[in-house]
């Protein structure tokens, strides 16, 4: 049987080589398929315009795109366009059976102004792109009943630090105003789509991908600084007041049995840090 990751990027491909090495046929679609590990079959196809030729025998679909452009018409193209595409190529006789795990954002919550979500809260995205995201969510589920949506806070990781670059330069700055922002180290959130497919056996429809402390971005900015050595970031009060945020709980995805190699952002960073020391 063969898993099929489409938008094989980093996170793709971090799930990709998990499952090879355990013996799966992997099958990963992007553009660029020539970028892939051998372990992973790359196939070459643009899904926002295209429909992929999928092995026969596929039981397991991961739906990890990414957008191209941070607008509504890109995401339209990557997430709404690019699913069509996708569960239009699937064979018939594995569309009943087919286990999905759909990445989505915890965006589609919008600003709740630091109130906590779960999966139970309400959606009201405050941005095009997550009205977009959302709207991929419901078009996948009318189409495949069975699709699992995994709402992941925001990546970070070795190859995914821009916030420590910022702060080692000294260009990083503090808003004024309280923000709370959600995390997952893209290792925690490769093996929590790993965990839905393969160890939950009657998954629920959506699940919440964060750690487990949600963090003020002044303290998570001064934190790294601290353990860089390097001057705090100031404040810059002309930064807009974006709203306090939301914060995210992931009860659900633990209940499953899931378990965070970094529950929160300090083990997280203080282990990405270490290792480029």
């Amino acid at each position: 049987m063969s898993v099929v990751i489409a938008g094989c990027g980093a996170l793709g491909t971090k799930i990709g080589l998990r499952m090879a090495a355990s013996d799966r046929r992997v099958v990963g679609l992007r553009r660029s398929a020539a970028l892939l590990p051998d372990m992973i079959e790359g196939v070459g196809v643009d899904l926002r315009s295209e429909k992929p030729n999928l092995p026969d025998d596929v039981d397991t679909l991961v739906v990890a795109l990414t957008a191209d452009e941070k607008t509504a018409a890109g995401y339209r193209a990557t997430y709404v366009d690019g699913v069509q595409n996708l569960v239009d190529a699937l064979p018939r006789t594995v569309i009943p059976s087919v286990k999905v795990v759909f990445v989505s954002s915890t965006s589609v919550y919008g600003d709740t102004d630091g109130g906590w979500v779960d999966e139970t809260t309400p959606e009201h995205p405050n941005t095009s792109t997550a009205e977009v995201l959302l709207e991929a969510e419901q078009r996948l589920r009318a189409r495949l009943p069975q699709s699992v949506v995994l709402r992941l806070a925001g990546l970070y990781g070795p190859d995914r630090g821009r916030l420590v670059r910022q702060v080692r330069a000294g260009t990083a700055t503090l808003p004024p105003h309280l923000g709370y922002t959600n995390r997952i180290h893209v290792d925690d959130a490769a093996s929590a789509i790993i965990h839905l497919t393969t160890r939950v056996q009657r998954p629920a429809q959506v699940y919440i991908g964060a750690d487990h402390e949600p963090v003020d971005r002044r303290e998570l900015l001064r934190f790294i600084a601290d353990e860089l050595g390097v001057p705090r970031p100031e404040v810059d009060c002309a930064t807009p007041d974006r709203g306090r945020g939301t914060r995210c709980r992931n009860d659900r995805l633990i209940a499953t049995g899931f378990a965070l190699q970094f529950p929160n952002y300090r083990e997280g960073y203080r282990t990405i840090l270490a290792e480029q020391a």
